[in-house]
């Protein structure tokens, strides 16, 4: 069995592994997301995102105990929704949060998702791979009280585009086009190819 490792705090990303039958190892990465967006400054949105995956996912690969670096994938993933042009991450305040979704309330964005994944085999690095995901997200106009207490629950302040598909902000998603899986942060069609090209099926992650 290969085992997944993945490199992220998201619980978005860990519910979604777990629900499609996989228990990864949780590694969290240290990674100056500031610094990678500065290396790649005026690189297109689908490249900046990935290079932040890739960032993460070298960086777990470094710490991986050595009884799974004997045969195992990391996985690193970083979503930012890009918006008229604009790359947006977590707004981190109220402030920002409010202003993110008086910009996207009624419109469409599309949430990339940056998937960067290495194989371990023997405690080196067999092979490796990194792609993004995009799926088109359309809003829905919450009203001024339910904007507030969205805003009071805390939950966009910490997640990508200040919204969440599969929590409270799915009351204000209209519909998606595309993979639902990439917009909770980790897109499960993309994984499983990149997998295969891996060398690893989705039966050898399967407990």
């Amino acid at each position: 069995m290969t085992h997944l490792v993945l490199g992220s705090a998201s619980a978005g990303r860990l519910s979604v592994l777990r629900k499609a039958g996989v228990e990864p190892t949780v590694i969290v990465s240290d990674v100056d997301e500031d610094a990678v967006l500065a290396a790649v400054a005026g690189a297109a949105p689908e490249v900046a995102v990935a290079a932040l995956a890739r960032a993460k996912a070298d960086a777990v690969a470094a710490q991986v105990p050595a009884f799974l670096a004997a045969d195992c994938v990391v996985i690193g993933c970083d979503s930012m929704l890009l918006l008229d042009g604009r790359l947006c991450g977590k707004p981190g305040t109220p402030e920002r949060a409010r202003a993110q979704w008086r910009a996207m309330a009624g419109q469409h964005a599309d949430l990339l998702t940056g998937h960067a994944l290495i194989r371990l085999r023997d405690g080196v690095i067999d092979n490796s791979t990194c792609e993004t995901a995009c799926t088109t997200v359309h809003f829905g106009q919450p009203s001024d009280s339910e904007l507030e207490a969205y805003l009071a629950s805390g939950e966009p302040l910490g997640v990508a585009g200040g919204f969440t598909l599969d929590g409270l902000g799915g009351w204000f998603i209209d519909r998606i086009d595309g993979d639902p899986s990439n917009v909770i942060g980790l897109s499960l069609p993309l994984v499983r190819r990149l997998l295969a090209g891996l060398g690893v099926s989705i039966a050898d992650v399967w407990p």
